[in-house]
């Protein structure tokens, strides 16, 4: 499984546990790794927000 797969893998089963507030769980780990300086948790938990983004979008076109 390639980096890419896994990060849709992860936005797709945050939409699935959270539905709408997956976005909000989202940020608050962003927020959570950069209050404890690990940047490149920061990087990954954000390259997993632009999937989720545009999974959400997807779901609302449907």
């Amino acid at each position: 499984m390639t980096r890419d797969q896994e990060l849709w893998g992860m936005a797709s089963m945050l939409l699935r546990q959270h539905g709408e507030l997956a976005p909000l769980r989202v940020a608050a780990r962003i927020g959570e790794l950069a209050a404890l300086g690990e940047m490149n948790g920061v990087t990954l938990w954000r390259e997993v927000a632009l999937r989720l983004d545009a999974l959400m979008a997807q779901a609302h076109k449907a």
